[in-house]
């Protein structure tokens, strides 16, 4: 509607959108209930839903959560290659530190809605912020296996 498209132009406008966050069969999707989606299909929907409006900035709020991670990884790169191909810049939120840091290029960590820290993503591990240290310490490793994990002391003087 921002565009000015209505019927069949709208509905092409669309279809492109569905082909460009990579869905086999964007006319089945088109007429699909979001109950009939999977969870990578309706991730996709929202990815192009959010295209539509052609951003500067691509906001993606924990866009592999809820995926297996195969599926996880697909989104990913589907996110990389559309902020590549269109321009974009992709603010990405999550709480998967070992992701972000594999995939961004700058991190912002945050805690009671304040950044606390901020680095380079290749300069993460060797973060001195204690909140940032906490949350890499807390997560599981195959390389570092454990029986029990350690858990977060926090500190009220990092909401301040």
């Amino acid at each position: 509607l921002r565009r000015g498209l209505r019927g069949a132009p709208a509905d092409r406008a669309g279809m492109e959108l569905l082909e460009s966050v990579r869905l086999n069969d964007p006319s089945r999707v088109w007429r699909a209930h979001p109950h009939e989606l999977s969870g990578g299909m309706g991730q996709r929907v929202m990815i192009a839903m959010m295209l539509a409006m052609q951003p500067d900035v691509l906001i993606a709020d924990e866009p592999t959560s809820a995926l297996d991670v195969t599926v996880a990884g697909e989104i990913l790169d589907l996110l990389d290659a559309l902020v590549r191909e269109r321009g974009m810049a992709l603010v990405l939120v999550s709480h998967d530190l070992r992701m972000v840091q594999s995939f961004c290029d700058r991190v912002l960590v945050m805690y009671a809605g304040r950044v606390v820290d901020r680095c380079a993503a290749a300069d993460l591990e060797r973060s001195t912020h204690p909140y940032t240290q906490g949350l890499l310490d807390c997560a599981p490793s195959l390389d570092r296996p454990r029986a029990v994990l350690p858990t977060l002391e926090r500190d009220p003087a990092w909401a301040r």
